[in-house]
């Protein structure tokens, strides 16, 4: 079954053309089944190549998903026309009264501020209460999953002495786990950011469990087994030129930056980099999408009551 996003999205004629099932709404109405409603609270600077990265990954399972684009009510964006958000975003405070089955919080690029000095830290903070009882199944992804632990356990980012930059491998640390079903001992992914979160800080809270990782880059994946959550500190939903476009980027601005390590082939910059995260970024989210339809209530208003908080 396909993802339902509207027609009119970017996302939509990308993903038709990459041979993603995608339906509208329109159509999707007209299937008598229990879609699964999936939001995407995006806090990243280019909403529109981040809509279609994690529309491409969650419209890939067999299910019928409902995705919602969700914004914070205290910020808006300067990167996005105003047209685009108000077409298809919906701000946090006016879907309060709605229920999740998931929920996915974006990284944002403010890495090197105390969460406390993030302008929308306050509202963010009502969104993890809110999710609470309203969400059945929260995954916050690099920035997104620092703040959720750090909101709900106290776990501080740490500044690195230089930038994680590039594709590294991780290792399968719970094979057992239904989010790594199908997943091989060791898998790549990219990595691009200037904090980390530390093991030693992750492994003495019982709720906690470490899923991805290696002693290069520390945790990746980390399951939080009391909120039915996820935090993913890299990037599986990277398209194959993002790496290399922040590259090119900091070039052109001058800032100071490495080759983002083991991407580029022969570590030539003129090599067009090869997609070796791919299938696991399909597997992982195919997961989180699986567990979610085989956990969550029919009955949306359900969602929540079952938690142990």
């Amino acid at each position: 079954m396909p993802i339902n996003i509207p027609e009119t999205l970017p996302a939509y004629q990308v993903l038709q053309d990459e041979g993603v099932m995608v339906m509208s709404t329109e159509k999707a109405s007209r299937q008598d089944i229990r879609p699964l409603n999936i939001g995407l609270l995006n806090l990243m600077p280019e909403k529109i190549k981040t809509e279609t990265q994690f529309a491409r990954l969650i419209g890939a399972t067999p299910l019928q998903i409902n995705l919602t684009l969700l914004s914070m009510s205290s910020h808006k964006s300067k990167t996005t026309s105003a047209e685009h958000m108000e077409a298809f975003y919906e701000p946090f405070a006016e879907v309060r009264h709605r229920k999740y089955d998931g929920l996915i919080v974006t990284g944002a690029p403010i890495e090197h501020l105390p969460y406390e000095d993030v302008t929308y830290w306050s509202e963010l903070c009502e969104l993890f209460e809110w999710a609470e009882h309203s969400v059945h199944s929260l995954f916050g992804i690099c920035w997104g999953g620092m703040a959720m632990l750090y909101y709900w356990y106290g776990i501080e980012k740490h500044m690195l002495a230089e930038k994680a930059f590039g594709c590294y491998s991780l290792n399968n640390l719970a094979p057992s786990s239904p989010y790594l079903r199908g997943f091989s001992d060791e898998c790549v992914i990219p990595i691009s950011r200037w904090t980390e979160v530390k093991e030693s800080e992750i492994g003495p809270v019982p709720e906690l469990r470490t899923l991805l990782g290696s002693d290069a880059t520390g945790p990746c994946l980390v399951e939080d087994r009391r909120r039915r959550a996820l935090a993913i500190f890299n990037h599986f939903e990277y398209d194959s030129e993002t790496l290399n476009n922040e590259y090119r980027r900091d070039i052109r601005k001058g800032v100071p930056i490495k080759k983002p390590v083991n991407y580029y082939p022969k570590n030539d910059t003129a090599l067009p980099p090869q997609n070796r995260w791919r299938s696991h970024g399909h597997l992982l989210y195919g997961n989180w999408i699986n567990e979610i339809y085989q956990t969550a209530p029919y009955d949306p208003k359900r969602i929540g009551a079952g938690k142990t908080l």
